[in-house]
C-alpha cells in the first residue's frame, strides 16, 4: 500500500511519500520526504513540490493507494489548501482519503517517552493550540484533547491532567511562549531539539497507514479540518450580522 502525505497545517507544511508493502512486514518504508518553510503561500508550491517528489521516486499519482492530511489544528489557509489537494487527488483517482490531526502527529516525534508530551502551534491572539498525551505501551493515549488557550492556563491545566515529574514540549508556540511555559512549569518544562519541535510530513504517512489499515478513511464531501475555534474572517462577518439585526 503506498500512500501520499501532506501537510500544510503550519508554515513549515511538508509532503511524503511511503510504501507499506515491505517483506519486513514493519509500519512502513519511507520513500521520500520533503518539507517545505514558505515564505511564499502553500498553493504556490505545494503541487510542484507533489510532481517533483513522485517523478524523483518513480511513482505515478495513478500509484498511490491512500491519500493522507493533516487535518489541524493550525494555518486556516493552509488547512484549506490541503484538504483541497488531497480531495482532488481523491476525486481524479477514486482513492480514499485519512485526515491525521496535526497535534497527534507532532506527539509521534518522541515515539514511547516516559514523560507526557505537550505539543503546541501558535492560534495567534496571544493562544495556542495545544494537546497533552502520554505512551502507554505502543499506544499514544490524549490526556488532554486539542483545544485553543493561552499557554499558560494550558500549562496549569496539563499540571492537573498528569502528575509526572517532567513534560516534553513541542511546537512553535513552545517557542513563542517559552519564557510563560517556565515560569508555570519551572524545572519540569523539558524543551525538544529544534529537529523535534516541528511537524514531520513522515508521521502523518505513518498514522495515515494504521488508519487506513483500519479501514478509518474519511468521506471526501464531509472531510473539514480541526479549526478549533473560528477564523477571523468568521468572527468579523458575525460581528457584522450582530451590529445589524441590532438596529
Amino acid at each position: 500500500m503506498k500512500i501520499l502525505a501532506i501537510d500544510t497545517s503550519t508554515m513549515l507544511g511538508g509532503i511524503a511519500l511511503m510504501d507499506d508493502s515491505s517483506a519486513s512486514g514493519g509500519s512502513g518504508s519511507l520513500i521520500a520526504e520533503s518539507r517545505l518553510n514558505v515564505k511564499s503561500t502553500h498553493s504556490e508550491r505545494l503541487m510542484t513540490e507533489i510532481e517533483h517528489c513522485l517523478k524523483q521516486s518513480g511513482v505515478k499519482i495513478s500509484d498511490i493507494d491512500v491519500f493522507a492530511v493533516a487535518a489541524g489544528p493550525g494555518s486556516f489557509t493552509g488547512l484549506r489548501i490541503g484538504l483541497s489537494t488531497v480531495k482532488g487527488f481523491s476525486y481524479a483517482t477514486g482513492k480514499p482519503i485519512v485526515s491525521v490531526p496535526t497535534l497527534e502527529a507532532l506527539a509521534w516525534n518522541f515515539p514511547y517517552s516516559r514523560y507526557p508530551v505537550c505539543t503546541m502551534l501558535d492560534a495567534r491572539k496571544k493562544e495556542v493550540y495545544a494537546a497533552l498525551f502520554k505512551w502507554e505501551g505502543q499506544n499514544l493515549i490524549r490526556l488532554i484533547g486539542e483545544t485553543s488557550a493561552k499557554p499558560e492556563e494550558f500549562m496549569r491545566n496539563s499540571l492537573s491532567a498528569a502528575h509526572d515529574e517532567r513534560f516534553i514540549l513541542a511546537g512553535e508556540g513552545v517557542e513563542i511562549y517559552r519564557d510563560k511555559i517556565i515560569e508555570v512549569m519551572g524545572e519540569k518544562a523539558v524543551f525538544a531539539s529544534p529537529e523535534k519541535t516541528v511537524p514531520s510530513p513522515a508521521n502523518i504517512a505513518v498514522l495515515g497507514l494504521r488508519k487506513a489499515k483500519a479501514g478509518e478513511f474519511s468521506d471526501p464531501v464531509s472531510l473539514t479540518p480541526i479549526y478549533i475555534r473560528k477564523s477571523e474572517a468568521e468572527v468579523k462577518e458575525n460581528a457584522k450580522f450582530k451590529l445589524k439585526n441590532s438596529k
